[in-house]
């Protein structure tokens, strides 16, 4: 439940806010690793490709955590077992949806899908709740897509729904049942670093599973591990927007509504965004790869300032509510 204690609240945001600078960077991290899978593993499939750009990270997770976070490694409760297990289950469907359909559509078509999350949560509350938000977090949603779009450089003549594009809607829905789930009142007292070490082993079991299934002979699975390139992308992968990004988001999200954290997950494009502009080049010196920087353009100013007023918004509306009306 959202945390009484203003103070809390707004450390949770900034904490929240950080997440999504270590999710930004995810991007480039993830298009760097897949594009070295492609000459590491020549003629492999796409959900190969996928599951194996994905179960390395939360498998190297599950020992990070196990090493590091003190008294994650007992036995879990009910609870947390099913929170922990519910959690895995909608951001594994939803991350490799998402990573899936990146080879399918453009990463600003991608971009801009997965920002629906911010309309989904809104509407599922007020169904569920049967209570209008009001028109100050729905114009918030409205500023949020439209950054996202600008962002995006996103064309109207051009999105048509292929493959990619119905992959990247359906994961926005996953993101936003994660999102709702981790906030239930019912796992008000699950401790935190159980539940995400069990995230964690959850979502590594599903991709190697995916991995070995789909892998086109059994030296695939080996021969990224030999890289230096490969290992040093996926380490920083795993540690800072994996570790670092959920457990921020596990320990901290549930101090606030989930309206406004699905907004604030929104900011994650305008991170991404300025990643792209000088991060792709010191991969592809690092790594001996193609993948060329970005170039900054007026859609990165206009976009990131929609999406910033959009998470000003919620909370000075929320604070004048609280506030009530001055005495005569």
């Amino acid at each position: 439940m959202p945390d009484a204690d203003p103070r809390l609240r707004r450390r949770a945001v900034r904490l929240l806010i950080l997440a999504n600078v270590y999710w930004g960077l995810s991007f480039p991290l993830i298009k760097a690793i897949t594009i070295l899978n492609h000459q590491l593993v020549p003629g492999a499939g796409t959900w190969f490709l996928t599951a194996a750009a994905l179960a390395p990270r939360f498998l190297l997770a599950v020992v990070i955590v196990a090493v590091f976070e003190r008294g994650a490694l007992v036995r879990p409760s009910r609870r947390e077992l099913e929170q922990g297990l519910g959690i895995a289950g909608f951001a594994a469907i939803g991350t490799l949806l998402q990573t899936d359909g990146l080879q399918f559509t453009a990463a600003t078509t991608s971009c801009f899908l997965t920002q629906f999350t911010a309309i989904v949560i809104p509407i599922w509350l007020a169904v569920r709740h049967w209570r209008n938000p009001g028109a100050v977090v729905w114009t918030a949603c409205l500023l949020v897509l439209a950054g996202a779009a600008v962002l995006g450089r996103l064309d109207p003549r051009t999105l048509r729904m292929g493959r990619g594009e119905t992959e990247t809607v359906l994961c926005s829905f996953f993101f936003s049942a994660q999102i709702l789930w981790l906030e239930r009142p019912a796992f008000a007292g699950n401790r935190v670093g159980v539940m995400t070490l069990l995230m964690f082993a959850a979502e590594a079991v599903l991709f190697s599973a995916l991995s070995a299934f789909t892998a086109p002979r059994a030296e695939a699975l080996l021969a990224p591990w030999r890289s230096p390139a490969w290992l040093g992308l996926t380490l920083a992968l795993t540690v800072v927007c994996t570790v670092g990004a959920f457990t921020i988001m596990n320990r901290w999200q549930p101090r606030i509504p989930s309206t406004q954290a699905g907004l604030i997950y929104a900011i994650e494009p305008l991170f991404a965004s300025l990643f792209a502009l000088f991060v792709p080049g010191l991969f592809s010196v690092w790594a001996g790869i193609g993948y060329p920087n970005e170039r900054a353009t007026w859609t990165l100013l206009l976009g990131g300032g929609l999406i910033t007023v959009a998470n000003v918004l919620v909370p000075l509306a929320g604070r004048r509510a609280s506030a009530g009306p001055k005495p005569a």
